[in-house]
Order: structure tokens, then C-alpha cells, then sequence
């Protein structure tokens, strides 16, 4: 098996064990050409055509070429894409290889959708190629998160997210590593606030912690890759920061995760059992937002109602209601009965190699 991504990631996945078929630029690089090309700099709620652009448009034709030579040199049986890669698809439709397309949660809206195959399709004409169908979607969402109406499409294969790189010792893979706190009313609530690496800067964070601090929780904060405590304008008091720490170690004793809707957060949380506020900042995590307070399990704050008091008071609303963290484990029921990421490989490797 072998990661075919921008260079600059290699020595992450090295540090994993895993080989790197380096193809494309960093997302700074796309980014800013992206905005040269439009005028336009990507953040916020996005919309179908800045989505379809940037990697349907953009990314394809920054990668795709670079990314197809080094597959074909390498030769792969299976390629695995995930939800809004545009690249993987074409370069598997050229070298005739079978797709499983990977969703880190609930199906794209079918807007989004629409828009990133109209973009993508000249770029499949240009190289004489034809589109074709993923021959699995490997589906992550819980039923209770997934968008309403949406259709499961042929080859769906459900799996279950599990925390990276983590089992604790005499416990199986196949039971979730962390479950919620139970319920203690004669403690303080303990709430973990984490915006993830990106959108974790101290400017944004301050204003809603100090809100927070007005309430009556432990808090507890995570920092970015950049960040240090002392640059929180805060009641250091009233809030503990923690380095880059995997989520599960973080959610043990958690009765509210306050975060920023990003896909392993969300998923890594309700497969915990445990409550969210969502204040979603970009990306996908507006669908997050979404989906979450869709199936009863937490409350998101699209738009302008994110705003610190909004959080302060959406937070002190979920540890009040015990529906949330009854909704929450419902979805950590769904997660933990979802085949394991073992058995959907075993499933995947077992079918047969498409002749060369």
C-alpha cells in the first residue's frame, strides 16, 4: 500500500510506516491559486462553486497529471479516494482501476455534488477519459447523522471510525476505546473546547473562553501546532490548555466537547457518547453542524449565531438536557455496530484483481 499525496506529507505518513507517492502542490499553494484565478479567497460557510473549484478545478489541474504518471509507474489494483477528491477518480478511471470512495461523514449535498462533476468533467474530456462509477463507498456515518432522503449507493460498504493508532491494551478493536463520563451531578460539568489545527488561533478561541468561564464548568482547551497559553487572553484560572493530544485520551472524563465541527472531532466525539456545540468555521464543518443537531445529539451555531455568547449560552443549554447525551449514545451504539476497518479490508482484498 502506498499514500500518493503533496510531498510535504511524507514525512507525517513516514513517521506512520507508510510509503508516499508524492503528486501536487500543498493546499497554500491551491489555495492562493485559487484566489488568483477568482478573486476570491476561500473561509466561512462554502458555497457549491467555490468547493467545485478549488478541487474540481484547481487541485485537478494542479495534481492530477503528476499524480497519473506516478500511478501508472506504480501500477495499483485498488485506489482509495475520500468525499471530495477529484483526482484519485480520474487517475483510476485512466488506468482502468476499480475506486472505493471514502466518506468521513454524512454524503455531500447534492449541490455540492452536481457542481464538483460539472466542474471536473472537461478535465476527464481533455484526457480522454470517461467517468465512471466508484466501485464502493465506504461509508463512516452513523445513520443517525446521515443527510435526509440520501440513497445508499451501489458497493456501500458501512465501517466503523475508530481512534488512530490507539487500543487500549486488553481491550478489542471492535468495542469503542472511550465512553462518556457518566453523569455525576455533584461535580462541576467538564467541557473539552477544541478547534482542531487550523482553526484553533488564540484571536478566535479568547472571546468564547472568556465566555465560557462566566459559566459554571471545568474547562478545558486544546492548542493548535502553533499556540502557547500565554498567547489566550483569558482567566488562566479558569482554563487548562493541553498540547496536541489524540481526542480519545482527551475525552475520558468529558461531559461536552465545544469544538469547530471538523470531521474527525465530531465523529471521534459521538463515538464516545458524548454531547457537542458545534461553532463551525469552514470546510465541511457546517455540515457537521448540521447533522449533528439533526439527530438530537448536540446543538451547532450555523452563521452569525456563533458568536461567544452564543456558544456560552448553546453550551450551558446541552449539559442541562440529558436528551442530548441520550442522543449522543444512540449514536455511539450505530458507530459501535458498524463492521471494523479490518473486516471492510479483508472484504476489499478479497475481490478479484482486475486484469492488467
Amino acid at each position: 500500500m502506498v499514500f500518493l499525496t503533496a510531498g510535504g506529507l511524507a514525512p507525517v505518513l513516514a513517521r506512520e510506516g507508510f510509503d508516499v507517492l508524492p503528486a501536487g502542490p500543498a493546499m497554500d499553494v491551491m489555495v492562493a491559486d485559487f484566489t488568483r484565478r477568482t478573486g476570491v479567497t476561500p473561509g466561512g460557510e462554502p458555497a457549491p462553486e467555490v468547493v467545485a473549484e478549488l478541487f474540481a478545478g484547481v487541485r485537478v489541474d494542479l495534481t492530477v497529471d503528476e499524480a497519473l504518471a506516478a500511478a501508472r509507474e506504480w501500477r495499483p489494483e485498488l485506489i482509495v479516494t475520500e468525499l471530495a477528491d477529484c483526482v484519485g477518480p480520474l487517475v483510476a478511471a485512466a488506468l482502468d482501476v476499480p475506486v472505493a470512495n471514502l466518506a468521513y461523514g454524512p454524503a455531500l449535498p447534492a449541490d455540492f455534488a452536481t457542481a464538483m462533476d460539472a466542474n471536473v468533467a472537461s478535465r476527464y474530456a481533455a484526457r480522454g477519459v470517461t467517468p465512471r462509477p466508484a466501485a464502493h463507498y465506504l461509508d463512516t456515518c452513523p445513520p443517525a447523522m446521515q443527510q435526509d432522503g440520501w440513497q445508499p449507493p451501489a458497493g456501500r460498504l458501512a465501517l466503523r471510525p475508530e481512534p488512530h493508532g490507539q487500543t487500549p491494551a486488553g481491550q478489542s478493536p471492535s468495542v469503542p476505546a472511550v465512553t462518556a463520563a457518566p453523569a455525576d451531578p455533584e461535580r462541576r460539568p467538564r467541557v473539552l473546547v477544541t478547534f482542531g489545527t487550523v482553526f484553533s488561533a488564540p484571536e478566535v478561541l479568547s472571546p468564547i473562553l472568556r465566555e465560557l468561564s462566566k459559566e459554571d464548568m471545568e474547562l478545558r482547551v486544546t492548542l493548535g501546532l502553533t499556540a502557547s497559553a500565554e498567547d489566550f487572553d483569558v482567566d488562566h484560572d479558569r482554563v487548562t490548555f493541553v498540547g496536541f493530544t489524540p481526542l480519545s485520551e482527551l475525552l475520558r472524563d468529558t461531559d461536552l466537547v465545544v469544538a469547530h465541527g471538523g470531521a474527525g472531532t465530531t465523529i471521534g466525539t459521538l463515538a464516545a457518547g458524548i454531547p457537542m456545540v458545534i461553532a463551525p468555521q469552514g470546510a465541511d464543518q457546517f455540515i457537521q453542524a448540521d447533522r449533528v443537531a439533526a439527530a438530537g445529539a448536540g446543538l451547532g451555531l450555523p452563521g452569525g449565531t456563533a458568536t461567544p455568547e452564543g456558544v456560552a449560552k448553546a453550551a450551558s443549554a446541552v449539559l442541562a438536557d440529558q436528551g442530548f447525551r441520550a442522543a449522543a449514545r444512540t449514536v455511539a451504539d450505530q458507530i459501535a455496530a458498524m463492521p471494523s476497518p479490518a473486516e471492510v479490508a479483508a472484504t476489499l482484498a478479497a475481490e478479484p484483481v482486475p486484469a492488467a
